[in-house]
């Protein structure tokens, strides 16, 4: 695959981690990448976000079985399940010119127990467990070729389970959104020492691959940096019941994510810190109800007056933390290579 695979990964909940996948893949197509938005987590939140009411009960009919072979990724995985072959090719849905979504279902939560139970096989030196594992990895593989994309954005759910696991293990690099509170800075020192297990587990398998023609993921799981979301903010300053954990946070990546220890500035002034965004709550009711990133948000769509204001900033942070992530990630001026201008 030559498009990085991006996930976008904390076991904490409730961060704002699919509103930011999602913003994120708008701003890098309006910035001339072709990108694929993928959906694993099986609360399929990033798929509903993407597509109106219409269009989901097109995707997910009601009274019918969501194993339609390639219709979401629990139906291009179904044949695999099911014993019939392997993995089907994806079916994406084009959002706009540069921007497919792999969409996913609630259906996906099937696969946890395949996974968990296709692991340990896998120090066997045995083929379906190498495929069962790897299939995420490779469904995002095709639908980058097949759109050939610029970049792989992931949307994972909030826990430590086998889908997160091989979702992870088909990422290049993690970003971590953060919200600046106690059970973000808890989800931290957890999140690290799982990222490095899995990796140093999956490194042990991969020599274990019988099949020479099997491509797998190289399960890097790099980690590109944090973004901190949601912080209160009064006279240009965090306010102080954010602050405490805001102070936390460097410290904390570092010996949980990194494992290294070394002094930790401030959030202001970490390098690992990919942005600080607001709410921009008053937006984000008027972005679902549109179905548009709150930086394209119109007069038609209720941003009147000072909402245009916030309209304005959003699009300027959204496409700085996009230059910020493509430049972390590799790629002449912040762009991966082969992308447009």
């Amino acid at each position: 695959m030559n498009a990085p695979v991006i996930a976008f990964f904390n076991n904490k909940g409730g961060v704002g981690k699919t509103s930011l996948v999602y913003h994120l893949a708008w701003m890098m197509s309006e910035k001339g990448l072709r990108v694929v938005a993928a959906d694993l987590d099986p609360q399929a939140n990033l798929t509903a976000n993407f597509l109106d009411e219409e269009q989901l009960v097109e995707l997910w009919p009601a009274g019918k079985a969501l194993t339609d072979r390639g219709r979401t990724v629990y139906g291009s995985l179904s044949p695999l399940i099911r014993g019939l072959g392997d993995i089907a090719d994806p079916s994406l849905v084009a959002v706009a010119d540069r921007l497919h979504l792999l969409p996913g279902d609630l259906t996906l939560s099937k696969f946890e127990d395949e996974l968990s139970n296709q692991w340990p096989d896998c120090l066997d030196g045995k083929e379906r467990a190498f495929r069962v594992i790897s299939a995420f990895w490779r469904l995002l593989d095709r639908a980058s070729r097949q759109t050939e994309a610029d970049v792989v954005l992931v949307d994972v759910g909030p826990n430590l389970g086998a889908i997160n696991r091989a979702a992870l293990i088909s990422a290049d690099h993690v970003v971590i959104p953060l919200a600046p509170d106690l059970f973000s800075v808890q989800g931290l020192q957890n999140l690290g020492p799982a990222l490095r297990n899995w990796r140093i587990e999956w490194g042990a398998r991969l020599p274990r691959n019988p099949d020479v023609e099997l491509e797998l993921p190289a399960g890097r799981m790099s980690p590109a940096g944090y973004v901190v979301l949601g912080h209160g903010v009064r006279l240009g300053q965090p306010v102080q019941a954010y602050q405490r954990w805001m102070d936390r946070i460097p410290e904390v990546y570092r010996t949980s994510v990194l494992d290294v220890r070394e002094p930790a500035p401030s959030v202001d002034e970490d390098p690992y810190c990919l942005a600080q965004l607001k709410h921009y709550r008053s937006l984000m009711p008027l972005s679902y109800e549109a179905h548009k990133p709150v930086f394209a948000l119109k007069p038609a769509d209720g941003a009147f007056g000072g909402h245009q204001a916030a309209v304005r900033t959003a699009a300027a942070d959204f496409a700085a933390l996009a230059e910020r992530i493509l430049t972390e990630v590799g790629g002449p001026n912040g762009t991966p290579e082969g992308a447009a201008a």
